[in-house]
């Protein structure tokens, strides 16, 4: 990767070298145009990256690949360890250099690394943690060797001596809000991004870690393993890792599970190449002995041992920020609420089929407490077949924290997709807090914005934003385009509704009912404004009474817990609440009856009204 000398044509004394990872090629090829000589590299630097039929590291890559036949000198420069000559330097020269920097500080290393390069061009100066050296902090935060590195690299980056002569610094960070603003900011240093692997990464990794896997089993499981890292894949299917079993050593634990079964044998040996990775009691679970052993495709239960290795992995990358969501239950399983269901089964639909193009950016899902909205999001997840991650609270009290864990989590979604990102209480998270936080809340909520809008993300990132307070999002976040479909949800208005909401809840809980529909209908008369919420405590309630009499439930008993139940009264915030929901709604037919002849200067007006009632 040099400037001034031009790279040999192929020959038997210079090989064609084989291709770069496509940031590396970037990076090498804007160098080489003279764009900049100095580069940050960042997001997925704690991978391995091939090249030909290895794979790195990143720092070995940069050192050891990348810069290794064009740089005189390597240098690297970190906290812990300090400078370090990776190439270039005798032993004698190493010592000298050493022994020059002892006891210097900061400013005294980049003064005397400068001369070095100066001295002699052709150099190359690698930054591992440069948020460590560089934090992204106001300049008078900063200790006078802080301030005297961040000098020291804005001067090289400006430096045509320091170009002219074939340097290069490349500082490496995990995010970008670890490292100084003013830098990122600089026309003449260079941000790069690493990319999550893709699909043809993940599936030549596997390739690699996996040679024994058949064909269509590493194509499947290259297919379900998006958001991982290669060096997290590597730990899943490596066949020969330090604390896992070889394939010899699989094929006989296998063996000895399936002795005296039929083709004992050959299914002991192509489930051996399957479970590379997995530890012997995951092995024994997916050849159980005591049940009905895997046939011809064992590979759906190889995957369900993937899936929970990459649930554990994702979330401990995220270091808690996220949830996966595994909902149990279909909309089937959902009472009433019709309309609704409809209109979820269809955008499910488009979401399934390949014309993902026409499915929503977003869902706003609004309405009173209560109303079903979080149970009815996570059946529709599991309706179409979409996995769901919930975005858990990520803000901190450090400065640059809240904007580099919100990075982390949607750099990690969008490598997972097709995805369904679940915001519930949304206006908690994503509220207009003004600058009460130093801007963090705007910064946080400009992000979101510009991510939600990236039309990259149609049908492979869905955000689903839930609150009963829509008036405190930021106004911009609920435009079409970011959340394209908002969905209102209400408190069943008739008793024909709370009945079909109460019986779904004793299917769902397999409660043995004697309740003929009719009587079920009567019951519910008298439960006009119970939420959603309010009829599950109150069926639970009515199944706990039977269970005491050792009977099924029925209409005696269902009475005693009506009389007995004594739902929330908070009449006021609740019609407030439902007619936020009719104002946010994207369309009329997804209201009840009462709501959908109301004029925008009705709603407005009902609203202003309850909101002096309850104080707002």
């Amino acid at each position: 990767m040099s400037r001034t000398v031009s790279e040999a044509a192929d020959s038997p004394q210079h090989p064609p070298r084989p291709p770069l990872p496509g940031w590396a090629e970037t990076l090498r090829q804007k160098y080489l145009a003279g764009e900049a000589s100095v580069f940050v590299i960042y997001r997925n630097v704690f991978d391995r990256y091939q090249v030909g039929d290895r794979y790195y590291t990143l720092l070995p890559l940069l050192g050891g690949v990348l810069l290794k036949d064009n740089k005189q000198q390597i240098f690297e420069l970190s906290i812990d360890r300090g400078v370090r000559v990776v190439q270039g330097s005798s032993p004698q020269g190493k010592t000298e250099l050493y022994r020059h920097l002892e006891g210097k500080g900061l400013a005294g290393i980049f003064e005397s690394l400068e001369r070095q390069m100066l001295e002699q061009r052709s150099s190359a100066l690698l930054i591992p943690y440069a948020g460590t050296i560089f934090p992204a902090a106001e300049p008078h935060f900063l200790s006078l060797d802080e301030r005297g590195a961040f000098t020291a690299l804005h001067r090289w980056s400006l430096d045509e001596d320091f170009s002219d002569r074939d340097n290069v610094v490349i500082l490496v960070s995990e995010s970008l809000a670890d490292i100084s603003p003013a830098l990122l900011t600089h026309p003449r240093i260079v941000a790069i991004e690493l990319p999550m692997p893709d699909r043809d990464t993940r599936r030549a990794a596997i390739g690699h870690y996996a040679p024994a896997m058949p064909t269509a089993e590493a194509d499947l499981l290259a297919d379900h393993t998006a958001g991982l890292r290669l060096i997290q894949l590597a730990s899943i299917v490596a066949s020969e890792a330090p604390q896992g079993l070889s394939e010899r050593q699989r094929r006989s634990l296998i063996a000895g599970l399936l002795q005296g079964s039929p083709n004992a044998e050959q299914r002991a040996h192509r489930l051996a190449a399957i479970t590379a990775g997995m530890t012997p009691g995951e092995i024994q679970q997916l050849v159980d002995p005591t049940r009905a052993l895997p046939e011809e495709d064992p590979a759906g239960e190889m995957l369900a041992v993937v899936r929970q290795r990459k649930r554990e992995l994702i979330e401990k990358e995220c270091a808690g920020l996220i949830e996966f969501i595994e909902p149990r239950h279909g909309l089937d399983s959902v009472g009433g609420n019709d309309h609704i269901k409809s209109e979820l089964i269809e955008i499910a639909r488009l979401i399934r089929s390949d014309d993902r193009a026409r499915a929503p950016m977003g869902l706003l899902a609004v309405g009173p407490m209560g109303a079903g909205k979080t149970f009815v999001i996570k059946a529709f997840l599991k309706e179409a077949g979409l996995s769901g991650v919930a975005l858990k609270n990520f803000r901190s009290k450090w400065v640059g924290s809240t904007e580099a864990n919100l990075e982390r989590v949607l750099a990690t979604v969008k490598a997972m997709g097709p995805i369904a990102l679940v915001i519930d209480e949304g206006d908690r998270s994503f509220g207009s807090g003004g600058d009460a936080d130093g801007g963090t809340g705007s910064r946080v909520i400009a992000r979101l914005k510009e991510f939600m809008s990236d039309p990259d993300n149609r049908g492979q990132v869905l955000f689903i934003l839930m609150t009963n307070r829509p008036d405190k999002l930021d106004t911009d976040i609920k435009r079409p385009g970011r959340l394209d479909r908002k969905i209102p949800f209400f408190y069943a208005d008739t008793a024909a509704e709370r009945a079909a909401v109460v019986g779904a809840i004793f299917r769902r809980y397999q409660v043995s009912v004697e309740l003929a529909d009719e009587a079920l209908r009567d019951a519910c008369e008298a439960l006009a404004g119970y939420s959603n919420a309010d009829l599950e405590a109150l069926a639970l309630l009515a199944a706990e009474f039977a269970e005491r009499e050792r009977g099924p439930l029925t209409s005696a008993v269902l009475a005693r817990a009506i009389d007995d139940f004594m739902p929330p009264q908070e009449i006021a915030m609740v019609r407030y609440m439902e007619m936020l929901a009719v104002s946010e709604t994207s369309r009329r037919s997804l209201l009840p009856q009462r709501f959908r002849s109301l004029s925008a200067q009705e709603v407005q007006t009902r609203l202003a009204e309850f909101r002096r009632q309850i104080n707002l």
